[in-house]
């Protein structure tokens, strides 16, 4: 056996063992391709490797969002932006560079319901997800149930370390439910690990911030300290506008209208009948 033929065995044994299927399967015609082309040697590495990175990256960000329990997933691009001039395009671009993540700096999205806040913040959540990090996807009323759960059941540290182990902690719909004491207690925990570790989350609210005593179980200086830790590092942005379902229902409603005062569609409807 020539040497060229033993060092090629002793690198299919080695990715074999290193568990790099990809790069394994393709050794052979990486090898010819290198030697047809005189490639240089790094050339060659990254070649061979490069696939397999790719299908690391693919599984990895198909556990991320499995993992992130976001209910519905939607990309930023499919979101409405002329529909919502209060919100600046430029903001959300740099917000989808994931800089913030590594800066730890909270998204606190406000508004009235239907106004795109969820699709914002899951879009943003998507978005992390494929650039390799763990996100997890929660209600406020969600997160103060099962940690309140936790805590019943002495597994509260257990429950804690699942919403500060990931990169980025979406909890939505804060202040349609008022929290009861030990809820709000525990959800204002969850907000300090984070913002000690310097993690970020992306927090939507139909409330001002004013009104977010009632929300922690009308409780003024819970609410206070909760806010100071948010928005210490944070970027707010305050949302006006229609619903967008209310938006469509109007739409619908007047087409449906439009239709029944046509005089022609009146015609064309009972000659099908007839």
């Amino acid at each position: 056996m020539s040497t060229s033929a033993i060092y090629e065995q002793k690198a299919a044994q080695g990715l074999q063992q290193l568990g790099l299927d990809i790069a394994l399967a393709r050794l052979d015609s990486a090898s010819q391709q290198a030697a047809a082309a005189g490639w240089s040697y790094s050339h060659y590495l990254g070649y061979l490797l490069e696939s397999e990175l790719d299908e690391r990256h693919r599984k990895t960000v198909e556990l991320n969002l499995k993992f992130s329990k976001i209910p519905v997933l939607k990309r930023l691009e499919d979101f409405d932006f002329a529909a919502q001039p209060s919100i600046d395009r430029r903001l959300i671009d740099e917000l989808a560079t994931g800089r913030y993540l590594h800066e730890g700096r909270n998204l606190v999205l406000l508004g009235p319901p239907g106004v795109g806040k969820t699709h914002l913040a899951s879009s943003l959540g998507m978005l992390c997800a494929q650039m390799g990090h763990r996100v997890y996807f929660t209600t406020a009323i969600e997160v103060a149930r099962k940690l309140a759960l936790a805590l019943a059941e002495n597994k509260l540290h257990r429950e804690m370390k699942n919403l500060t182990r990931p990169k980025l902690l979406i909890i939505d719909e804060v202040g349609y439910l008022t929290l009861d004491p030990t809820q709000a207690s525990l959800l204002f925990q969850v907000i300090c690990q984070r913002y000690e570790n310097r993690q970020a989350i992306i927090l939507t609210s139909n409330k001002a911030f004013a009104d977010w005593a009632q929300v922690f179980a009308n409780d003024a200086v819970l609410a206070s300290a909760a806010l100071d830790r948010l928005l210490h590092r944070s970027t707010v942005i305050n949302i006006r506008g229609d619903s967008y379902r209310l938006k469509e229902k109007r739409q619908a409603g007047a087409s449906a209208n439009a239709h029944r005062s046509d005089p022609g569609s009146t015609k064309e409807v009972t000659a099908q009948k007839h």
